[in-house]
This record gives C-alpha cells, structure tokens and sequence, in this order.
C-alpha cells in the first residue's frame, strides 16, 4: 500500500491578476491544478543551490510556471565550458557570476517572478537559516560538502529537498522530506573519501542529461508546492541515457541513523586526508625545466599522465606516459621505473595526487604530481593549447 499523499506545501496566494490567468492559462486547464494551485505557485518560495547544469532548467520551468520567489545560491562565474550544458547562460554572459547572469534569465523567462540572489558558498555557520527561509529547497550543486550541507539543514529544518545529480550518461533524482519519508543521509549516510568521486569537469556530461534530470526536478517542485500527484518522496529515480531505461529504487528512512541536530562543516564535512611529503608537489614552470633538462640528457624523470583517453585527446603534455588512474590505484605499476623520479599528472590534480599516495603506499620513494594539473601547464606554460 502507497504511502498517503503528503499536503500541498503552499497556501494560496492573492487572486491571480488577468495577465496572470493568460500567461499561465494551460496551468488553469490541468485537473488538480487550476487556480487554486497557480495561487499556490505565486506564493512559493523556492531555493535553489547551484545555478549550472542542473539549476538551469530547473530555473528556467520554475520561472516559466510562475513561483512567486526564487532564492539562487553560487558563487561561481560563467565559464566558456559551462555553455555546454548550463543553457541558462549565454555566450555573453562569460566571466559574469552566475547569479547574475541567473537572474536576468529570470526575468526575461518571466518578470513576474522575484529573484533573491545569494553569491556565496554554502556554509555551515548560515546555511540552516538559509533554507529556513524557503517553503522548499532543490539541490543542484555539483559538490559533496555543499549536498551534506544542505541535505542535513533541510533535515534538521523540516523542509522538502528536492536532489538530483548528473555524471557522463546517467542521472538521479529523488525528494527528501523529513517527516512523511527519508532525508538525504538515509541514502547517502556518510561522505565519500576525498577525490573518490569524479566530478562533471573530470569525467564529462551529456548537456541534455541536464535537462532530462532538472525538468523532473521541476516538476518535483510543482507538485509539492501544489499537493499535485505522488511525489518521489522515498524513491530515487535512477536515467540511464544511453539505453533509455529508468529503475526506481525504493529508499527508506534509517531506524539506525542518530538524530540529526547540527550541520557538519562543508570544509570538513570530507575530511582532509594526511599531509604529503615535502617535495611531492611541482610547479608546472619547475617540470617544464625538468622536462627541457631530460630532453637535454641532463635529466632523468618519467611523466605520467593518469587521465583517460579522451582526455588526453583534448589536450596532453609532451612526452607524458599514459597509465590511467584505475591501474595505479589497483597497484599495476609493473612499467614505472622505481629508481627515477616519477612526476604524475591529472586535469587540475586531483586524480594526480590519489595516485600520489597510491604509489607512496606501494614503496615508491621518489615521486610527486604537477600542481594544477594540465590546465596549470596550459596557463603557465603553454598558452596555446586548449583549456576544457
């Protein structure tokens, strides 16, 4: 037996004016919806982390069907690779922080729509009184500390969370609601070791999983706003794109898990891992020295590039020896030299430094990784290459 329809989260609003019954006069046709629930649209209060790939439709749908309030949490600008995906933002908008940029989406969107802006980084000291000041959280955000953050504030403050997250072909989405079902940790109990998860700009994503993924979390928030339908409340919804299949996995509230009464800290919510050896970290002008030594037979270092291979086709340092992460963390290292120095490489260093302490824990000695990966070697070295 299903579990009873939670309220509609909202009351509603004024009366809707009459450029409000044209603007949205197909919501006003949908049984269950109609008036009664546009009011309830116009009266929401909607917070969304993270204005990106996901933010982006999720933005844009919310806009178009009328939320009265929409809060924008990031701290990020627009980059020339986040066009891809991040179709809220336009070329022009390059270099602009993305809640500006956001914003004036917004309002050509729909203008009469109310945009809180907030540019800063989640964090643990206000994010409770952050969400506390919404009817509705969705998660957006495209980093571990923010989405335990922001999973236990919902938690602790009683208010729906509506998640999802994209990686390469595959997408998740789910709503948490403390309350009528599980929370964010009943799914996710404890954070992953550090640099364990790739991220979108190590592994990639298909633009449109973007959209597939945030137009569902849209509707998530229609729904809860509205009292409409069954929301995913206690499933997760888990898009494979590339055979087109949906599973829905059935996630339960913990009976085991404490009590949740404080927000762990978003910088330490990952805990660091031990400090590394001196010497194990080099500058990209300092390897690039190195390199011109050993090319010079001055010098004798091998260079490792533990990227994948479409990486690697996008842009490589000369001379790099390709051995994909995954080898040297399962410890087939059989072809590095133990009696050279060994300098590792990654996209910005991340991976490098997880193969790093791989290679320390299997006796090598003599062995460090490029600070900044390959993008520092593009910035300091060799401005013509390209950046992704």
């Amino acid at each position: 037996m299903s579990a009873p329809r939670p309220p509609a989260l909202v009351e509603p609003g004024p009366e809707l004016s009459t450029a409000e019954r044209l603007r949205y006069s197909r919501h006003l046709l949908l049984p269950g919806l109609g008036v009664d629930g546009q009011r309830r649209l116009k009266a929401a209060r909607v917070l969304v982390v993270g204005a990106g790939g996901l933010g982006s439709p999720v933005l844009t749908y919310l806009a178009a069907a009328g939320v009265g309030t929409l809060g924008v949490v990031d701290d990020d600008v627009v980059d020339t690779s986040n066009l891809q995906r991040q179709v809220l933002h336009r070329s022009e908008d390059v270099g602009r922080a993305k809640v500006d940029s956001a914003a004036d989406a917004v309002a050509r969107a729909n203008p009469l729509v109310r945009v809180e802006k907030h540019r800063r980084r989640v964090a643990a000291a206000d994010v409770l009184d952050l969400v506390r000041g919404y009817d509705l959280v969705v998660d957006g955000a495209d980093n571990i500390p923010t989405r335990y953050a922001v999973g236990d504030a919902c938690a602790i403050a009683g208010v729906p969370e509506v998640w999802g997250a994209v990686y390469r072909f595959d997408g998740q989405v789910s709503t948490f609601w403390p309350g009528h079902g599980p929370v964010y940790r009943d799914l996710f109990p404890e954070p992953p070791p550090p640099g364990a998860l790739p991220s979108c700009a190590e592994g990639g994503v298909l633009g449109a999983m973007c959209a597939a993924i945030g137009s569902l979390m849209a509707t998530e928030v229609v729904k809860l706003v509205t009292g409409l339908g069954e929301p995913l409340v206690g499933r997760l919804l888990v898009l494979d794109a590339l055979s087109t299949t949906w599973r829905e996995l059935r996630v339960r509230p913990d009976p085991d898990r404490p009590p949740l009464t404080r927000v762990e800290d978003v910088e330490t919510a990952c805990a660091a891992p031990p400090p590394l050896p001196d010497g194990s970290l080099v500058g990209a002008t300092e390897l690039a020295r190195a390199l011109a030594e050993r090319d010079a037979g001055a010098g004798d270092l091998v260079l490792v590039d533990v990227r994948g291979e479409d990486e690697r086709a996008v842009v490589a340092i000369p001379g790099a020896v390709p051995v994909p992460l995954e080898r040297l963390l399962a410890g087939e290292t059989g072809d590095l030299p133990r009696d050279r120095r060994v300098v590792l490489h990654c996209k910005s260093g991340g991976r490098s430094e997880r193969a790093l302490r791989a290679l320390l824990e299997q006796g090598f000695t003599d062995v460090a990784h490029l600070d900044g990966g390959v993008l520092a070697w593009v910035d300091q070295v060799d401005p013509s290459l390209p950046r992704y």
